[in-house]
């Protein structure tokens, strides 16, 4: 099991609030890459979201419906159930249901885009992150959402 820098596990809940005037918009990160978790954890905390991750699908599934986020930030090369099969998952949860999905990848292969779009996510974004856009990409899929 990886730790995280700060100490936290891979399957802990953490919420952390944003520093930034912003209306608070919850999002939960589940990705098992802690270097990448990490990056999008501190740019969107910086901008103002409340923050959970999780390391795995099935405890991010319970997570999302637990806290009901605003978005989800889901890795599709996850262990053990993969992000589609998650998302699947959430899709078919009524409490989940309406959450919207953005897919986050490092394999970026032909096909790939129209899986997570058929899986029930509502964008597609491919790793490493641009840290310049990132945070303005995340509310531009929010403010679709409303």
């Amino acid at each position: 099991m990886h730790g995280w820098k700060d100490g936290r596990n891979k399957g802990e809940v953490t919420l952390v609030r944003g520093n930034r005037e912003m209306a608070g918009e919850k999002i939960l990160i589940i990705d098992d890459n802690p270097v990448n978790i990490e990056l999008a954890f501190d740019l969107l905390k910086l901008h103002g979201f409340q923050m959970l991750q999780a390391g795995d699908a099935e405890t991010g599934i319970e997570i999302a419906k637990a806290e009901i986020p605003d978005l989800i930030l889901m890795d599709i090369q996850l262990p053990g159930m993969d992000g589609l099969e998650a998302t699947r998952r959430l899709r078919e949860n009524a409490a989940t249901r309406n959450v919207p999905i953005v897919a986050i990848t490092a394999f970026v292969m032909k096909g790939d885009e129209e899986k997570a779009m058929k899986a029930g996510c509502i964008g597609y974004l491919p790793k490493p992150i641009n840290t310049r856009t990132f945070p303005e990409t995340i509310k531009n899929y929010l403010r679709k959402k409303t």
